[in-house]
């Protein structure tokens, strides 16, 4: 029913340059490896178009490394989880919202997460299939 890819860092660093300082590493093909958890990659999902498989999956595993990967600069990435509700800049605040029922506010903290939340909704509605039409009449009567 879909399609199954496999991960080509060459291409996804094309894409997103920002994260070339992970080119060569494990760590790179890990975030993709996470990004099949929350996107199906085994051939059963329900995007049938390779191309568009890659797209979204490089898109996902660009969310998993902007939210975990350390900086370029060598720092570590920081710790917070959750959209920005409120802002100062005196003495400096902020203040993060996160609500565990709402899927789409984990994947709205990137412009990578917004990009495949948006790009995923034709998949995320509901299709309904009716069952054969019910026929009251026993077979051994037909």
């Amino acid at each position: 029913m879909g399609v199954a890819i496999t991960f080509n860092p060459v291409q996804f660093v094309v894409r997103y340059p920002e994260f070339s300082y992970l080119a060569n590493t494990p760590q790179l093909q890990e975030y993709f490896t996470e990004a099949t958890m929350y996107h199906r990659n085994d051939g059963g999902g329900p995007v049938k178009d390779g191309t568009q498989q890659t797209l979204l999956l490089n898109m996902l595993t660009a969310h998993i490394a902007k939210l975990n990967a350390p900086l370029a600069s060598g720092q570590t990435a920081p710790d917070t989880v959750g959209r920005v509700s409120n802002a100062s800049e005196g003495s400096v605040s902020v203040a993060l919202e996160m609500s565990s029922s709402e899927l789409a506010q984990w994947f709205n903290q990137t412009k990578y997460g917004a990009a495949y939340w948006a790009a995923t909704r034709p998949f995320r509605t509901f299709r309904w299939r009716t069952r054969c039409p019910y026929n009251p009449t026993p077979f051994f009567f037909r």
